[in-house]
């Protein structure tokens, strides 16, 4: 095999709000031989998440930030070109754990194969039938543990997970409410997806009157990706023997100094819970978990959007379209073979 380059994207310094192109800069290297047990893949997709920027940071977090001079850490799915292990083969089309560049070398006992003759688009794996997917689904299901006739807010309720948190909880028979950042987002998720009701949080002015006035009975379910002055509020709202699932706190990831939530004592005046989870947490439910996606999304009961943006060297300026809430679902980025 002819000597492969690589070009990355690694963390130069620990960035102090939005990553720029100092702190994430690239470099072209050479791939080495893959070790006893490793695989070489040239990466197709590279899925944008926004826990990326919390392993940006050296907070403690559910796993080990990314060191200074390592690629960004990321899902990726790609082809192998070069296996040193019985586990894969060249050709072989893998999901795994690799970074925002071309080659990802990685033990091959960490990929998962998948069938790119199923009749399922390869990226749908990174997003509705992979980690986007199975974080709505565990994480509703098991942390918010909805009932019927319920109430159910959702907060990012247009983005990858929070569009799926809220047609599953449709699907249990939930009064559902999602937030989202314009009027468009806002008349997607209820009349393409079933919400109940949608708040524009970038419109509505008092956030906690605009909930109210929304969920009159209340919030039983507040499934959280955002965090700060929105959770507040949404404490404010809540039943008795409420739940509150943290998925995500997107707000403050670029605020180092960001206030941190004033009204958790409603937890203590309404016996609510609040819980945070990982979708790690449920990996030896993953097939379980990809088989129930797979079955609601084969009978029309699913919709979701993907924002794919072509060309490994677009990945920072795609990465912070997460942040200023200009991406249209989940984002990938597509490296062409």
């Amino acid at each position: 095999m002819s000597e492969l380059i690589n070009r990355q994207y690694y963390l130069a310094k620990r960035p102090a709000s939005v990553p720029t192109p100092e702190d994430v800069p690239f470099r072209d290297v050479p791939v080495a031989k893959p070790a006893a047990g490793e695989a070489i893949i040239r990466n197709m997709y590279i899925s944008l998440d926004p826990a990326i920027r919390g392993w940006m940071s050296d907070v403690n977090n559910y796993i080990d930030p990314i060191a200074i001079n390592d690629p960004i850490r990321s899902s990726v799915i790609g082809r192998v070109v070069k296996s040193n292990s019985d586990l894969v083969a060249e050709g072989d089309v893998v999901m795994s754990l690799g970074a925002w560049e071309r080659y990802t070398t990685a033990p091959a006992a960490g990929m998962n194969k998948l069938d790119e003759n199923s009749g399922i688009p390869l990226s749908n794996f990174l997003s509705v039938l992979g980690p986007t997917g199975l974080t709505a689904l565990f994480g509703l299901m098991d942390v918010g543990k909805p009932k019927a006739g319920e109430t159910v807010l959702v907060s990012a309720a247009a983005g990858a997970v929070g569009s799926i948190v809220g047609q599953i909880a449709k699907m249990q028979g939930c009064h559902v409410v999602g937030m989202a950042g314009s009027e468009e987002k806002c008349r997607w998720i209820t009349d393409e997806l079933g919400f109940d009701a949608a708040i524009n949080y970038k419109t509505c002015g008092d956030y906690e009157a605009a909930i109210k006035a929304a969920c009159p009975n209340g919030v039983d379910v507040y499934f959280d990706n955002v965090g700060g002055d929105i959770l507040d509020a949404a404490l404010m709202c809540l039943n008795r023997f409420s739940r509150v699932a943290v998925c995500g706190w997107i707000s403050t990831y670029n605020d180092a100094d960001a206030p941190g939530p004033k009204n958790l004592w409603q937890l203590v005046a309404e016996s609510a819970t609040i819980q945070g989870f990982v979708v790690l947490d449920y990996v030896e439910r993953f097939g379980e978990g990809v088989g129930q996606l797979a079955e609601w999304l084969m009978a029309g009961k699913l919709q979701f959007k993907e924002e794919i943006i072509d060309d490994l060297d677009n990945v920072l300026p795609g990465f912070l379209k997460l942040f200023d809430g200009s991406n249209q679902g989940k984002l990938i980025i597509r490296i062409p073979e």
